[in-house]
Parts: structure tokens; C-alpha cells; sequence
């Protein structure tokens, strides 16, 4: 049975934990640690932890660090229960005082007593500092946005639940159709999904996704020096996605900005082919550190202008080039998936990513 914790935010560009657990089965045993440089929804960390190895992530974004990390080390449901009713009562106490946003997007997107609750949680939670406030924040991020024609437990007026659609063109979208938000109690949804959320056990063990660049994994957790056995991951792909574009009212609800920001960071779009694999290089550099003789390394990986080969001489490369005491092989010619259709061609006609994906597993042999 699939656990509950694995779907608390959907996210673009994921693979799913079948996935990595074929990668747990075939190159690690109990106890083993494996790890993740873009850690984005946190499926590594997490399906590592519930087959009992140990893990840990790190991952530039706000968003993928607070659902990740969440998933990697939840607190308690009484504890998680606690606060949200200390939230509400703080909610009523200040009678609304919290300042709405200026944007006219805000103001279709979510009914005004709704925009009033999520306004109160942004304000409130210490997702950095807290691990309760960490995991009602990732909770919060799953229903901020969403179908919400088809379900109760999305906040926002019909958005697509992956990413955030930006805020000229869903106006105009919403106007278009005649659509309003619906009036949603933000504190009783919340509680209804962190229930849902915390219905199984969580893993024995508890792991660890810092907010830091790839580049300085090693420095971010000094503890796990040559001590990775496993490293299963999915970097951002050439020319495909702007993260902090498409998370922008994700990012928002963490204490971002009111409006997207594109090109915040340069790495999540590379263009240009060459500053690409310097980039890849760069990350396996600081990742570098982690890694020992025998490691496994799984990329997921696609990229519209850059056929199959290309991309399988261009990430071993990269891999040679990252980790300079070390010589990597490629242990096959790689296997390719296709990329389904995105849930935002219902609302952007004609968007589309990569066609295909293609996963390589290389080898540190010395």
C-alpha cells in the first residue's frame, strides 16, 4: 500500500517511488545511506527511509525543501493537531488583522475569508525553524492551489495542482468562464488532510533535506563523508522549467514575493547546452565529497534538444569531471520512459515538456 506521506504536494517533474525502490533493491542493503542533490518532492529521501536506509537531501527551492523535508522527519499528529488549533484560536483572536495582498490575482483566486486563514498561516508558520510548522506549511502548499470543481480540499479558485499558473492569465482565465473561488474553511481542510496524511506509520528512521544548492552538499552535511552508497536523482532538465516561476504562489505562501520571479535561479533553465553540463559538473563537484568507492549513481534525466547518446556522454562526463578522485562508468545504455501529457495543457493548450526521460546508473569503480 502506497503511503500517504508520499502524495502530501503534488509536483512537477517527480518520478515515482517504485522507481527508487528498484534502485534500493538492486544497489544497497539495511542501514545504507542514499542521497539526493535535487531533492525536489522528496522521493528518495522518503521511500529510502520506509525500506529502512537511511537518507538525506538537499534541494535550492523553498517548496521541495519544505515538502521533502517534511516527509523526511514529521512530527507527531497530536503535536501537529495542537498547533493548528492554537493557529485558529490566534486567527479569531486577532480578528482578521493580517494584511491581504495588493494583487488582483489574490483577490480571484481565493474567497476573501480563505485568503484571510491562508494569510494567517503565512504570516504565522516558521516552516525553517519548526518541524510542525514544516509540516502544516507542506500540508498547506498540497491544497493552496488545485481542481478545486472536483475536490473540497483545494483553497484556490481552478488552478492545476502541480504548478502555480501565472497571475495575468489566470484571472483572465477564471473571468473568461465566470468561475469565483470557493469559500473553503482553510483550518478544517488542514486538519482533515494532516489526518489523512498521518493515518500510517511513519519510517523508523527519520532523514534530513537542507534548503542549500547542490554545490554544496558536501559542506551541508560534513557527517556523511564517503559514506553514501547510493545517490538516485533527477536534475532539473535543459530548457524545460523555471521552478520559481511555476511554484511562484507555493513560494509565496513560504514568504516569497506577490508576483512570479523569473530566472531567480539560473540554474533550474539552462539554455545553453555547454553552461549545462558545466552546471552538472559543478553539483557532482560538491556532491563529490559524499561519495566513496562502489557508489551507485541513478540519473533521471530528458531534455527536448538533446537526443538519448548525448545526454548519456554528457552526464558520465560531467560525473568524471564532479568527481575528481574517483573514475565513473556507465553500467548500461540507459532505459527511456515517456513523458505523459501535463495536467497544464487543460488550462495553457499546446504546453509540453520533454517527450521523453531516460534513466542512466553509473558506477564509482576507483
Amino acid at each position: 500500500m502506497r503511503h500517504p506521506l508520499h502524495s502530501i504536494c503534488p509536483y512537477f517533474a517527480m518520478f515515482p517511488e517504485d522507481f527508487v525502490a528498484k534502485q534500493l533493491l538492486a544497489f544497497t542493503r539495511r542501514g545504507d545511506w542514499v542521497f539526493d542533490p535535487f531533492s525536489g518532492r522528496g522521493t528518495t529521501v522518503f521511500e529510502s527511509l520506509i525500506n529502512g536506509r537511511n537518507a538525506a537531501g538537499t534541494d535550492i527551492n523553498p517548496v521541495a525543501a519544505c515538502i521533502s523535508g517534511a516527509k523526511a522527519d514529521s512530527p507527531t499528529l497530536r503535536n501537529t493537531l495542537t498547533r493548528l488549533d492554537a493557529l485558529e484560536a490566534s486567527y479569531v483572536e486577532t480578528r482578521n488583522c493580517s494584511p491581504r495582498p495588493a494583487s488582483e490575482f489574490f483577490k480571484w483566486c481565493f474567497h476573501e475569508k480563505t485568503l484571510g486563514e491562508v494569510q494567517h498561516l503565512r504570516t504565522n508558520l516558521d516552516w525553517r525553524k519548526s518541524k510542525v510548522d514544516r509540516f502544516i506549511s507542506a500540508v498547506a502548499l498540497g491544497c493552496l492551489h488545485g481542481e478545486s470543481h472536483k475536490t473540497p480540499n483545494c483553497l484556490s479558485n481552478r488552478m492545476p495542482r502541480t504548478i502555480s499558473t501565472k497571475p495575468e492569465y489566470s484571472v483572465k482565465w477564471w473571468k473568461a468562464r465566470g468561475l469565483s473561488a470557493p469559500e473553503r474553511s482553510t483550518f478544517a481542510v488542514l486538519r482533515s488532510m494532516v489526518k489523512f496524511r498521518m493515518q500510517e506509520r511513519p519510517p523508523e528512521l527519520s532523514g534530513d533535506v537542507k534548503l542549500r544548492d547542490a554545490r554544496l552538499s558536501g559542506k551541508a552535511f560534513p557527517s556523511l563523508k564517503e559514506k553514501v552508497s547510493l545517490i538516485v536523482t533527477s536534475p532539473p532538465y535543459l530548457d524545460t522549467t523555471d521552478y520559481n516561476e511555476d511554484q511562484w504562489l507555493r513560494l509565496w505562501f513560504l514568504g516569497g514575493p506577490e508576483l512570479p520571479i523569473s530566472g531567480k535561479n539560473r540554474d533550474d533553465r539552462h539554455t545553453n547546452l555547454g553552461d549545462y553540463w558545466s552546471f552538472l559538473q559543478e553539483a557532482w563537484a560538491g556532491v563529490e565529497p559524499l561519495v566513496k568507492r562502489g557508489t551507485h549513481v541513478v540519473v533521471r534525466i530528458g531534455g527536448t534538444r538533446i537526443p538519448k547518446q548525448d545526454l548519456s556522454e554528457g552526464v558520465l562526463q560531467s560525473l568524471q569531471s564532479g568527481f575528481q578522485g574517483y573514475r565513473v562508468k556507465a553500467l548500461h545504455a540507459g532505459a527511456t520512459t515517456e513523458i505523459r501529457n501535463r495536467q497544464t495543457n487543460v488550462f495553457r493548450p499546446g504546453t509540453s515538456a520533454a517527450r521523453f526521460e531516460h534513466d542512466f546508473t553509473f558506477k564509482v569503480v576507483g
